[in-house]
């Protein structure tokens, strides 16, 4: 099943956003965020501020597609009629039905939009109903108060912290939230609950 994922083209949509895979061509689509914008990856410990950081960013997340796992995305909008940003399913283990939904960021421009929320339900209806996932796992930089409260907003559970798990780029360590929704929390009420937040946010 790997096999098949590295060569299967998903390209997800709804009438707000397309989300395809990513490839290097798309650096010049992503380009305007790395430059003027790289407050977007604070908390990130793979960071793509300036050309070059952002020709590695690339290049490692599709070298992964092809090794199996992890799946990059960009991110259009189709209501601005532009480029958002990037996602990611990664840390792919289908032998045990799981993987971690992550590397997500939007342009300034783009957060608190509603945007996120389509393309998370996207995500994880295609996890969950098309590869027959079991479990999606998230994970967040603790002190990240407002993804974290957007991961929770769409359903996930919070299940511990992992204390001074990875450095945080700045000389010091950070502790990482992790956080889950399971198969039959999407079925039982996290789709039905998204849904609904997706009408009030187009």
């Amino acid at each position: 099943m790997s096999e098949l994922l590295k060569e299967t083209s998903i390209i997800l949509e709804n009438e707000r956003v397309l989300i395809r895979p990513l490839g290097l061509s798309d650096h010049e689509y992503l380009l305007p965020f790395s430059l003027n914008e790289p407050e977007i990856w604070r908390y990130s410990s793979l960071g793509a501020a300036g050309a070059e950081n952002l020709t590695t960013y690339i290049q490692t997340a599709v070298n992964d597609r092809e090794k199996g796992n992890a799946y990059p995305f960009i991110i259009y909008d189709k209501l601005a009629d532009s480029y958002a940003g990037s996602t990611r399913y990664y840390d792919i283990q289908l032998a045990y039905q799981t993987l971690q939904l992550g590397y997500t960021w939007y342009g300034k421009e783009f957060q608190g939009t509603g945007l996120n929320k389509n393309c998370k339900y996207l995500l994880l209806n295609y996890a969950f109903e098309d590869l027959g996932i079991e479990r999606v796992e998230f994970r967040a930089d603790h002190s990240n108060h407002t993804s974290v409260a957007a991961m929770k907003s769409i359903g996930c559970k919070i299940e511990g912290v992992l204390r001074n798990h990875v450095p945080n780029g700045h000389g010091g360590r950070k502790d990482i939230i992790i956080l889950s929704i399971l198969k039959k929390e999407w079925f039982d009420f996290a789709k039905s609950n998204l849904e609904e937040k997706l009408l009030d946010a187009n």
